[in-house]
């Protein structure tokens, strides 16, 4: 996924469907070293740092 899409899903107000390693997951933040600080739909105590190029955004 890109940075600004990425950034763009983050800053939504609008669920959009995301994964990493095909768990959905929820984008809390992007930052400048194109990673993301993300967690499972569900489980926000499970948060981690994953490469931007890692995510996948589905229709």
């Amino acid at each position: 996924m890109n940075k600004l899409r990425a950034i763009e899903i983050s800053e939504s107000a609008i669920m959009k469907h995301v994964t990493y390693q095909d768990t959905p997951i929820y984008i809390q933040h992007v930052n400048e070293d194109e990673t993301a600080r993300v967690y499972p739909i569900g489980n926000s105590e499970q948060e981690m740092t994953v490469p931007l190029s890692s995510l996948t955004e589905h229709p």
